[in-house]
Protein backbone atom coordinates (compact mmCIF):
# COMPACT_ATOMS: atom_id res chain seq x y z
CA UNK A 1 0.00 0.00 0.00
CA UNK A 2 2.71 2.71 0.85
CA UNK A 3 4.20 1.52 -2.09
CA UNK A 4 1.58 2.09 -4.58
CA UNK A 5 0.97 5.32 -2.47
CA UNK A 6 4.34 6.64 -3.45
CA UNK A 7 4.41 5.73 -7.07
CA UNK A 8 0.39 7.11 -7.23
CA UNK A 9 1.53 10.54 -6.02
CA UNK A 10 5.12 10.68 -7.33
CA UNK A 11 3.29 10.29 -10.71
CA UNK A 12 0.22 12.10 -9.84
CA UNK A 13 -2.39 9.59 -10.84
CA UNK A 14 -4.56 11.09 -9.06
CA UNK A 15 -4.28 15.10 -8.10
CA UNK A 16 -2.02 15.35 -5.25
CA UNK A 17 -4.97 18.12 -3.62
CA UNK A 18 -6.94 14.30 -3.54
CA UNK A 19 -3.86 12.08 -2.47
CA UNK A 20 -0.66 14.02 -0.84
CA UNK A 21 2.45 12.55 -1.12
CA UNK A 22 3.93 10.39 2.07
CA UNK A 23 6.71 13.01 2.54
CA UNK A 24 3.95 15.70 2.93
CA UNK A 25 2.24 14.02 5.35
CA UNK A 26 5.42 13.08 7.22
CA UNK A 27 6.21 16.64 7.00
CA UNK A 28 2.61 17.87 8.43
CA UNK A 29 3.00 14.84 11.47
CA UNK A 30 6.43 16.45 12.16
CA UNK A 31 5.18 20.29 12.02
CA UNK A 32 2.06 18.92 14.55
CA UNK A 33 4.37 16.88 16.84
CA UNK A 34 7.21 20.30 16.77
CA UNK A 35 3.89 22.38 17.63
CA UNK A 36 2.58 20.47 20.38
CA UNK A 37 -0.94 20.49 18.31
CA UNK A 38 -0.71 16.21 18.08
CA UNK A 39 0.16 16.02 21.54
CA UNK A 40 -3.02 17.57 22.49
CA UNK A 41 -5.55 16.52 21.27
CA UNK A 42 -4.04 12.74 21.23
CA UNK A 43 -4.22 13.42 24.95
CA UNK A 44 -7.57 14.28 24.55
CA UNK A 45 -8.94 11.61 22.81
CA UNK A 46 -7.00 9.14 25.13
CA UNK A 47 -8.71 10.52 28.06
CA UNK A 48 -11.88 10.21 26.09
CA UNK A 49 -11.68 6.48 25.78
CA UNK A 50 -9.94 5.78 28.83
CA UNK A 51 -12.69 7.27 30.73
CA UNK A 52 -15.68 5.52 28.88
CA UNK A 53 -13.74 2.55 28.47
CA UNK A 54 -13.51 2.05 32.33
CA UNK A 55 -17.32 2.70 32.79
CA UNK A 56 -17.72 0.31 29.93
CA UNK A 57 -15.50 -2.59 31.76
CA UNK A 58 -16.84 -1.97 34.90
CA UNK A 59 -20.88 -2.29 33.47
CA UNK A 60 -19.73 -5.10 30.66
CA UNK A 61 -18.25 -7.67 33.66
CA UNK A 62 -20.64 -7.07 36.09
CA UNK A 63 -23.56 -7.24 34.17
CA UNK A 64 -21.81 -9.97 32.28
CA UNK A 65 -21.39 -11.61 35.87
CA UNK A 66 -25.18 -11.57 36.86
CA UNK A 67 -26.21 -12.73 33.71
CA UNK A 68 -23.97 -15.82 33.99
CA UNK A 69 -24.67 -16.49 37.85
CA UNK A 70 -28.11 -15.54 38.11
CA UNK A 71 -30.78 -17.31 35.96
CA UNK A 72 -33.64 -15.66 37.14
CA UNK A 73 -31.41 -11.93 36.11
CA UNK A 74 -30.95 -13.40 33.12
CA UNK A 75 -34.35 -14.28 32.13
CA UNK A 76 -35.00 -10.71 32.89
CA UNK A 77 -32.32 -8.94 31.03
CA UNK A 78 -30.65 -10.91 28.46
CA UNK A 79 -33.11 -10.91 25.96
CA UNK A 80 -33.44 -6.70 26.41
CA UNK A 81 -29.69 -6.83 26.56
CA UNK A 82 -29.29 -8.76 23.16
CA UNK A 83 -32.38 -6.05 21.32
CA UNK A 84 -29.69 -2.86 23.20
CA UNK A 85 -26.63 -4.34 21.62
CA UNK A 86 -28.09 -4.69 18.08
CA UNK A 87 -28.07 -0.88 18.00
CA UNK A 88 -24.84 0.86 16.97
CA UNK A 89 -22.92 3.50 17.98
CA UNK A 90 -24.59 5.65 15.81
CA UNK A 91 -27.89 4.98 16.26
CA UNK A 92 -28.15 6.46 19.67
CA UNK A 93 -26.71 9.35 18.43
CA UNK A 94 -29.38 11.64 17.75
CA UNK A 95 -31.27 10.29 20.85
CA UNK A 96 -28.32 11.15 23.13
CA UNK A 97 -27.58 14.48 21.85
CA UNK A 98 -31.46 15.57 22.71
CA UNK A 99 -30.77 14.64 26.39
CA UNK A 100 -26.95 15.30 27.17
CA UNK A 101 -25.82 17.51 24.70
CA UNK A 102 -22.73 17.35 22.53
CA UNK A 103 -20.15 17.67 25.52
CA UNK A 104 -18.27 15.31 27.12
CA UNK A 105 -21.23 12.96 28.38
CA UNK A 106 -22.27 12.32 24.83
CA UNK A 107 -18.74 10.98 24.12
CA UNK A 108 -18.26 9.37 27.17
CA UNK A 109 -21.56 7.29 27.09
CA UNK A 110 -21.91 6.18 23.56
CA UNK A 111 -17.56 5.10 23.90
CA UNK A 112 -19.23 2.83 27.02
CA UNK A 113 -22.00 1.46 25.21
CA UNK A 114 -19.41 0.45 22.45
CA UNK A 115 -16.90 -1.49 25.35
CA UNK A 116 -20.05 -2.55 27.16
CA UNK A 117 -21.06 -5.07 24.99
CA UNK A 118 -18.08 -7.21 23.62
CA UNK A 119 -17.39 -7.16 27.59
CA UNK A 120 -20.74 -8.29 28.95
CA UNK A 121 -21.26 -10.52 25.91
CA UNK A 122 -17.83 -12.34 26.65
CA UNK A 123 -17.84 -12.23 30.64
CA UNK A 124 -21.04 -14.32 30.30
CA UNK A 125 -20.03 -16.79 27.67
CA UNK A 126 -16.76 -17.60 29.27
CA UNK A 127 -18.14 -17.68 32.53
CA UNK A 128 -21.16 -20.41 30.83
CA UNK A 129 -18.32 -21.81 29.47
CA UNK A 130 -16.56 -23.48 32.35
CA UNK A 131 -16.58 -26.89 32.60
CA UNK A 132 -19.22 -28.37 34.87
CA UNK A 133 -16.52 -30.81 36.81
CA UNK A 134 -14.27 -27.92 37.91
CA UNK A 135 -17.79 -26.91 39.72
CA UNK A 136 -18.36 -30.51 40.74
CA UNK A 137 -14.64 -30.98 42.20
CA UNK A 138 -15.10 -27.29 44.07
CA UNK A 139 -18.35 -28.46 45.70
CA UNK A 140 -16.59 -32.15 46.50
CA UNK A 141 -13.84 -29.54 48.76
CA UNK A 142 -16.89 -27.33 50.00
CA UNK A 143 -15.71 -24.35 48.75
CA UNK A 144 -17.40 -20.97 49.71
CA UNK A 145 -18.97 -19.29 46.90
CA UNK A 146 -16.23 -16.67 46.97
CA UNK A 147 -13.83 -19.30 46.66
CA UNK A 148 -15.43 -20.72 43.76
CA UNK A 149 -15.69 -17.41 42.17
CA UNK A 150 -12.27 -16.67 42.54
CA UNK A 151 -10.43 -20.17 42.42
CA UNK A 152 -12.41 -21.97 40.20
CA UNK A 153 -14.69 -19.67 37.45
CA UNK A 154 -12.76 -16.85 37.33
CA UNK A 155 -8.85 -18.86 36.66
CA UNK A 156 -10.89 -20.93 34.07
CA UNK A 157 -13.34 -17.74 32.06
CA UNK A 158 -10.06 -15.03 32.41
CA UNK A 159 -8.95 -16.09 28.75
CA UNK A 160 -12.45 -15.63 27.02
CA UNK A 161 -13.08 -12.53 29.34
CA UNK A 162 -9.94 -10.92 28.46
CA UNK A 163 -10.73 -11.44 24.71
CA UNK A 164 -13.93 -9.49 25.68
CA UNK A 165 -12.16 -6.57 27.23
CA UNK A 166 -9.68 -6.28 23.91
CA UNK A 167 -12.10 -6.00 21.78
CA UNK A 168 -14.35 -4.11 24.08
CA UNK A 169 -10.82 -1.26 23.79
CA UNK A 170 -11.13 -1.77 19.79
CA UNK A 171 -14.82 -1.01 19.58
CA UNK A 172 -14.55 1.95 22.21
CA UNK A 173 -11.11 3.90 19.90
CA UNK A 174 -13.82 2.93 16.97
CA UNK A 175 -16.14 4.90 18.71
CA UNK A 176 -14.37 7.64 19.81
CA UNK A 177 -13.20 8.55 16.39
CA UNK A 178 -16.85 8.39 15.17
CA UNK A 179 -18.31 10.20 17.79
CA UNK A 180 -15.22 13.06 17.21
CA UNK A 181 -16.26 13.08 13.44
CA UNK A 182 -19.72 13.95 14.07
CA UNK A 183 -19.48 15.86 17.85
CA UNK A 184 -16.16 17.76 18.98
CA UNK A 185 -14.15 20.76 18.35
CA UNK A 186 -11.26 18.71 19.87
CA UNK A 187 -9.46 15.09 19.22
CA UNK A 188 -8.00 13.25 16.86
CA UNK A 189 -11.38 13.03 15.05
CA UNK A 190 -11.76 16.84 15.03
CA UNK A 191 -8.65 16.95 13.36
CA UNK A 192 -9.52 14.57 10.41
CA UNK A 193 -12.97 17.20 10.28
CA UNK A 194 -10.97 20.23 10.18
CA UNK A 195 -8.82 18.82 7.75
CA UNK A 196 -11.33 18.06 5.50
CA UNK A 197 -13.37 21.21 5.72
CA UNK A 198 -10.15 23.07 4.80
CA UNK A 199 -9.66 20.43 2.05
CA UNK A 200 -6.04 19.89 3.36
CA UNK A 201 -6.16 16.33 2.64
CA UNK A 202 -2.62 15.80 4.68
CA UNK A 203 -3.72 16.79 7.93
CA UNK A 204 -6.56 14.28 7.32
CA UNK A 205 -4.50 11.40 6.76
CA UNK A 206 -1.83 12.08 9.21
CA UNK A 207 -4.42 11.92 12.26
CA UNK A 208 -5.83 9.04 10.22
CA UNK A 209 -2.41 7.14 10.45
CA UNK A 210 -1.98 8.39 14.59
CA UNK A 211 -5.20 7.06 14.53
CA UNK A 212 -4.33 3.49 13.47
CA UNK A 213 -0.62 3.53 15.04
CA UNK A 214 -2.73 4.13 18.34
CA UNK A 215 -5.32 2.00 17.46
CA UNK A 216 -2.49 -0.81 17.10
CA UNK A 217 -0.36 0.47 20.53
CA UNK A 218 -3.49 0.14 22.90
CA UNK A 219 -4.46 -3.71 21.39
CA UNK A 220 -0.96 -4.65 21.55
CA UNK A 221 -0.45 -3.72 25.08
CA UNK A 222 -3.50 -5.78 26.10
CA UNK A 223 -2.64 -8.67 24.40
CA UNK A 224 1.09 -8.84 25.72
CA UNK A 225 -0.77 -8.38 29.36
CA UNK A 226 -2.84 -11.21 28.70
CA UNK A 227 0.21 -13.56 27.80
CA UNK A 228 1.53 -12.44 31.64
CA UNK A 229 -1.93 -12.96 32.90
CA UNK A 230 -2.20 -16.71 31.36
CA UNK A 231 1.48 -17.56 32.05
CA UNK A 232 0.54 -19.93 34.86
CA UNK A 233 -1.27 -21.60 31.88
CA UNK A 234 1.53 -22.63 30.01
CA UNK A 235 3.85 -23.72 33.03
CA UNK A 236 1.36 -25.46 34.21
CA UNK A 237 1.13 -27.83 31.63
Amino acid sequence: VLLFWTVASRYEWIAPQVLPSPEAVVAVLHESVVSGELWSNLAISLLRVLGGFAVGLVGGLGLGLAMALSPTFKDYVYPLFKAFAQVPVLGWLPLLMLLVGIDEALKIILISKAALVPIALNTYKGIQGVPTRYIEVARVLRFSRWQLLSKVIFPAAIAPIWNGIRYGLTHAWLALVVVELLASSEGLGFMIVYGRQLFQLDVVLAAVVVVGIVGYLLDRGLAATEQRLLRWRKEAF
